[in-house]
């Protein structure tokens, strides 16, 4: 599991955890969340991180920046301009070559707007961005993507901040199994179970905020989700038993290698 490594361009993690630097209640907490949680790389929404510390400190100035790499998010663009110009001022910052590209279609469900997401992509790769792409559980659009050039395509699980979990695993797993670049899970978790659920579908990583930030106790969800992944991908790994229609008996029928001897109970 060592050099078991996400890599999303020139990129590579360790954890396959991306953690949300919004909604917690103070720094402190933001944190100590990123800690438990074991991630290496955090987002940030650029439109919200006050870059130029423009009458105050910038979110920037909480985080160990020699600790994380910073994964800017143009979180609360609802058109493919306005995404693009917040990634290139994100670039100007030199915060990093990655983008997360959100183009959102309205306020209320915050779904991602599929036209001007693909039309983003494709400037943005021309640009030279690291581009990895919120989007829906739609395969074929999450093809589309991969072929405008993103580094990694992240279908949500269930709409941004709902909590609702994995609603489509089947679509999920159709997008892994077509996928020639990373796959990482993104909005819509509310528990580590979802999170177990998301690496044992295939996906190559899970990115939250809300589910972590939001929580009673975040930084105890943070280690939930850490432990989540770990285990979900682990499995993934291993391998599960086939699904079967009926029972099967856990002891060996007698007459084969391993069976009990006669008179004596099977476990």
């Amino acid at each position: 599991m060592a050099d078991d490594l996400l890599r999303v361009g020139k990129h590579a993690f360790r954890s396959r955890i991306l953690l949300g630097t919004g909604k917690y209640p103070d720094f402190g907490t933001m944190n100590r969340a990123l800690d438990a949680s074991g991630c290496e790389c955090v987002t940030v929404a650029v439109r919200r991180a006050n870059l130029g510390r423009e009458g105050g400190p910038s979110l920037l100035d909480a985080l160990d920046l020699g600790r994380y790499s910073i994964l800017p998010n143009t979180a609360g663009c609802f058109n493919a301009e306005d995404a693009i110009r917040t990634a290139h001022l994100a670039r100007e910052f030199d915060l990093s070559d990655m983008v997360k590209l959100e183009v959102l279609s309205d306020p209320q469900s915050l779904l991602p707007d599929p036209i001007a997401t693909l039309d983003a992509t494709r400037r943005l790769v021309k640009d030279g961005f690291t581009v990895l792409v919120y989007t829906s559980d739609d395969p074929i659009l999450a093809k589309r993507l991969e072929e405008a050039g993103a580094a990694s395509v992240m279908p949500l699980g269930s709409p941004i901040g709902s909590g609702q979990g994995i609603l489509n695993p089947r679509n999920i797993r159709i997008i892994v199994e077509r996928a020639r670049v990373p796959i990482i899970v993104d909005a819509g978790v509310g528990t580590a179970s979802d999170t177990a659920v998301a690496m044992e579908l295939g996906a190559d990583g899970v990115l939250m905020n809300s589910g972590v930030a939001l929580a009673r106790d975040p930084v105890a969800m943070a280690a939930a989700m850490k432990h989540a992944c770990i285990a979900g991908r682990t499995a993934l790994l291993a391998g599960r038993i086939p699904r079967r229609e009926w029972g099967q008996p856990s002891s060996p029928v007698p007459g084969t290698i391993g069976a009990a001897p006669p008179g004596v109970p099977g476990e």
